[in-house]
């Protein structure tokens, strides 16, 4: 695995906002815990290219490494933070890694 920083990018459809709301509450601190990081959110992107117009939210965050991301994704706080609050509360599109480049 990958020491270079990777950053996570998820685009849901939220169905029941007040549900997604606890998934809100308890997703930072899951982050936090792996040496994750927050950048933003965004419910009004503006598309400007391509066939595929993103619906929804659009999330990003970040992790020191693909180790801890994977750590994050895997571990039990988050997989039944997803079960309980997000996977009833939405519809995922998407959630994707992309790695840093390396140093040139």
């Amino acid at each position: 695995m990958s020491d270079r920083k990777v950053y996570c990018i998820a685009n849901v459809k939220i169905h029941d906002r007040e549900l997604f709301r606890n998934y809100e509450k308890g997703f930072f601190g899951t982050i936090k815990e792996h040496d994750g990081e927050f950048i933003t959110m965004d419910d009004n992107t503006e598309h400007l290219e391509g066939t595929s117009p993103v619906e929804g939210r659009v999330i990003m965050w970040s992790f020191s490494d693909e180790e801890n991301m994977h750590n994050w994704y895997n571990s039990e706080n988050y997989q039944e933070l997803s079960k309980a609050y997000r996977r009833p509360a939405t519809e995922l599109l998407n959630l994707t890694v992309i790695h840093s480049m390396a140093k040139r």
